[in-house]
C-alpha cells in the first residue's frame, strides 16, 4: 500500500508540506537541472508529516481524535478536605487535579516543586501517612483522609529547622535549590525507614530524586549527618 494511502486532505501545514515534497521530487527526477526555492525546512516538515500520517491506521486516528476531545472536556469541580501539615484545608478544584497542582495553585504551598510532571524526577515528593509520594502522580481527591506533609510542614518549631534541612545547609547539599525540597523529603523518609545504613544504601534509596546540578555526594553527606540527629539507623 502506498505511503500516502492514509494521508488526509491537504488542509494542515503538514499535509501541504507533504504534497509539496512529493511534487518537487517528481518534477526534479524528470528535470534534475531545474532551479527551485524549495528549502530544507520544507523537506523536513513534509517528510515528518508523511511519516506521521502513514503510521496511523484509521482506528488510531479515531482514537487520537477521541483523546483530544477528552483532554479539552470541561472541568468538573469538586470540593475536598485535605489534611496538610496538621491542618485541614477545604478546597474546590478540578476533579482531575493532581495533589501537586492543588498544593501549589490553590493552597499557596509552592515549596513542593513541579519538575517533569511525569513522576520521574522526584522534585514533587511529599509524605502521605509518613511515606514518600509523588504528588504529580497523586490525584488530590485520592489524598482525602490521609495525612499529607510538605516541605513547609517539616519543621515543627518555627525557630528551628528540621535536622535534615539543617544538614543540607551545613553540607552544601544543593546548588540551584530547585530539587532540594524533594531531596529533603526523601532524605527524611530514608532515615525513618531505616534505609540510611551506609552511603550505598542512601544512594539507592535516593536514586529517584534527580539533581541536575550534580550535588549527589553532598546530598549523601547531608543524609548521613541528619541520620545521627534523627536517631535513625
Amino acid at each position: 500500500m502506498s505511503a500516502f494511502a492514509y494521508q488526509t486532505a491537504p488542509t494542515s501545514a503538514a499535509a501541504v508540506n507533504s504534497e509539496a515534497v512529493f511534487n518537487f521530487g517528481y518534477q526534479y527526477n524528470r528535470n534534475p537541472g531545474m532551479s527551485t526555492t524549495f528549502t530544507r525546512r520544507d523537506l523536513i516538515g513534509g517528510t515528518a508529516g508523511i511519516g506521521a500520517t502513514a503510521l496511523l491506521a484509521p482506528s488510531d486516528l479515531q482514537a487520537k481524535t477521541a483523546a483530544s476531545t477528552a483532554a479539552t472536556a470541561p472541568a468538573v469541580p469538586v470540593t475536598t478536605t485535605l489534611n496538610i501539615n496538621g491542618r485541614e484545608a477545604r478546597v474546590t478544584h478540578d476533579i482531575r487535579a493532581s495533589l501537586l497542582d492543588t498544593l501549589r495553585e490553590h493552597l499557596g504551598l509552592t515549596g513542593t516543586k513541579k519538575g517533569c510532571d511525569h513522576g520521574q524526577c522526584g522534585a514533587c515528593t511529599v509524605h502521605i501517612d509518613g511515606k514518600t509520594a509523588l504528588s504529580c502522580l497523586t490525584l488530590a481527591v485520592a489524598a482525602q483522609g490521609h495525612k499529607i506533609t510538605t516541605i513547609e510542614g517539616l519543621a515543627t518549631d518555627a525557630d528551628h529547622l528540621h535536622p535534615m534541612q539543617q544538614a543540607f545547609i551545613d553540607c552544601d547539599g544543593f546548588q540551584c535549590g530547585y530539587c532540594t525540597p524533594g531531596q529533603i523529603m526523601s532524605g527524611v523518609a530514608c532515615v525513618k525507614e531505616g534505609a540510611a545504613k551506609d552511603a550505598a544504601a542512601i544512594r539507592e534509596y535516593m536514586s529517584g530524586n534527580l539533581c541536575r546540578c550534580g550535588c549527589y555526594p553532598k546530598i549523601v553527606k547531608a543524609v548521613e549527618q541528619a541520620r545521627g540527629k534523627m536517631g535513625g539507623a
